[in-house]
C-alpha cells in the first residue's frame, strides 16, 4: 500500500497540535494558512491521523496502528479529503454531484499512486455547491470506524471565485456553524483572505512558516530522488516550500511546471523593458485566446523577475531570489535602467491583471495590457526610429 511521505518540518505547530489533542483542548474546525506549497495538505492529512490514531503519544500519531495505517494510505473510512475539481463536461442538475463525487475517487487514486506531486494553482477547478453538498451529507452520517470522522477540505478559498461560489461557501458555513457530533474540519488556504470572513471566524487559524532551504534541498534528495546540485538549484528557488521547489526539478528532459512558468514570466518582463514597443504584442501573441486564469500563477512569477530587476538596481544582490539569472538580470538593466523606486507603481498592474485572469478575459489581451501598464509604469526606454 502506498503510503504519504513524512511530514517535513513545522515541528513546533505539531507539538502544540498533539498536546492540544491529548487534553481535549483540538479545536473543531483549523484553518492552516500559508504560502502555496509549504506543505498545508500533508499537515492537515496529518491532523485528521492524529485524531484517528488508536495510541496517538505526545508528538502526535503513532504511525503503527490500523487507523494510521489506513490514514497514510488514504484509506481510512473516516478520513474525507476534498479539494478543488475540474468542472465535469457535459454533466449538470441533479448528475453533478455523483460526477463530481466520482471524480473527486479517480483524484484519490491519483494521489495513493503518486502523492508527492508540484504544487500548482489552477483556477479551472473548482469546490462547487454539488461537492459540498456531498460533502455535507456524509457529514450527517455516523463515523464508520472512530470516535469521529475529519474532513480536509483542501485550499478553501475555490468556493470563491468559481461558479455557484457564494451558495458553496454558505453551505459549508452552515455545516461549521452547526457541526454534527463527532465531526472535525481541517481546512487549508494559500489566500485566507479570499475566503468568507464568517468562514475564518468559525475556524482556528495556524500559520505554516516557510521550511528553511536546507530542509527543502535534503527532502527533494530523499523523496523525490533529485541529485544534490539540482536540489539546491530547486530549493533556492522555493521560498521554503516543497511543492514549490517540485515544480522547479526536470520533467525528464523538459522543464519543470514552475520552471517553465519562470522563464514565461521572464519573457514578459524582458517585454515591458524592451525599447522596441512592439515586442510587448508579438510577447502577447505567443498566449491562447482562451483559459485566462491559468495565468494567475504566471503573474507571480512576473511579480518576482521584477522585484528581482529592483533589488539588483539599488544594490541588493542579496535580496534576488533568481539569483541563478543575475549575470542576465545585469545586461537587462544595462540596456534597460529601472530606477527601484518605480517598482511599487507597478504592482497594481499586476493585481489589476490577475483579478483579469480570474474573470477569464482573453490572455492576449491581458498579458498585452500588463506589458503596455509596466512599460509606463517602470519607465522603458523607447527605441529611436529613423534620423539623419
Amino acid at each position: 500500500m502506498t503510503h504519504l511521505h513524512p511530514v517535513a518540518g513545522h515541528e513546533e505547530p505539531r507539538r502544540v497540535l498533539a498536546r492540544a489533542h491529548a487534553t481535549g483542548g483540538l479545536p473543531g474546525a483549523i484553518l492552516l494558512h500559508g504560502s502555496r506549497g509549504v506543505g498545508k495538505q500533508r499537515m492537515a492529512l496529518w491532523i485528521a491521523q492524529l485524531q484517528l490514531c488508536e495510541r496517538p503519544g505526545p508528538d502526535g500519531p503513532c504511525e503503527a496502528c490500523r487507523a494510521c495505517r489506513l490514514a497514510l494510505g488514504l484509506e481510512h473510512p473516516d478520513l474525507h479529503w476534498y479539494f478543488p475539481l475540474a468542472r465535469p463536461k457535459g454533466v449538470g442538475g441533479d448528475r453533478l454531484g455523483d460526477a463530481l463525487e466520482a471524480a473527486r475517487a479517480d483524484a484519490l487514486i491519483e494521489l495513493r499512486a503518486r502523492p508527492l506531486r508540484p504544487s500548482q494553482a489552477d483556477e479551472l477547478r473548482g469546490l462547487y455547491l454539488a461537492l459540498v453538498h456531498g460533502l455535507r451529507k456524509r457529514a450527517l452520517q455516523l463515523p464508520s470506524e472512530s470516535r469521529v470522522q475529519v474532513f480536509v477540505i483542501g485550499d478553501a478559498e475555490y468556493l470563491v471565485p468559481q461558479e455557484a461560489s457564494p451558495e458553496a461557501a454558505n453551505a459549508l458555513l452552515k455545516l461549521l456553524e452547526e457541526p454534527p457530533a463527532g465531526t472535525r474540519f481541517v481546512l487549508t488556504s494559500s489566500e485566507p483572505g479570499r475566503l468568507l470572513p464568517t468562514i475564518r471566524s468559525r475556524s482556528v487559524p495556524m500559520l505554516l512558516s516557510p521550511l528553511a532551504t536546507e530542509r527543502v534541498a535534503a527532502f527533494l534528495v530523499e523523496h523525490a530522488a533529485a541529485d544534490e546540485p539540482t536540489a539546491r538549484r530547486a530549493a533556492a528557488l522555493s521560498q521554503g516550500s516543497i511543492g514549490r521547489a517540485l515544480g522547479f526539478l526536470p520533467d525528464g528532459d523538459d522543464p519543470g511546471p514552475a520552471e517553465a512558468l519562470r522563464r514565461e514570466a521572464l519573457r514578459i518582463v524582458e517585454a515591458a523593458l524592451a525599447p522596441d514597443r512592439g515586442r510587448s504584442y508579438l510577447t502577447a501573441l505567443e498566449f491562447p485566446v482562451a483559459g485566462a486564469r491559468t495565468l494567475v500563477e504566471l503573474f507571480g512569477h512576473v511579480e518576482e523577475w521584477i522585484r528581482d530587476v529592483a533589488a539588483l538596481s539599488s544594490g541588493a544582490r542579496d535580496r534576488i531570489l533568481n539569483a541563478d539569472a543575475i549575470t542576465h538580470l545585469e545586461k537587462l538593466l544595462r540596456d534597460s535602467p529601472l530606477e527601484a523606486s518605480r517598482v511599487a507603481a507597478s504592482m497594481p498592474a499586476l493585481e489589476q491583471a490577475r483579478e483579469l485572469a480570474r474573470g477569464n478575459v482573453n490572455p492576449q489581451l491581458v498579458v498585452s495590457g500588463l506589458v503596455r501598464r509596466l512599460r509606463r509604469e517602470l519607465g522603458a526606454r523607447e527605441a529611436v526610429v529613423g534620423g539623419g
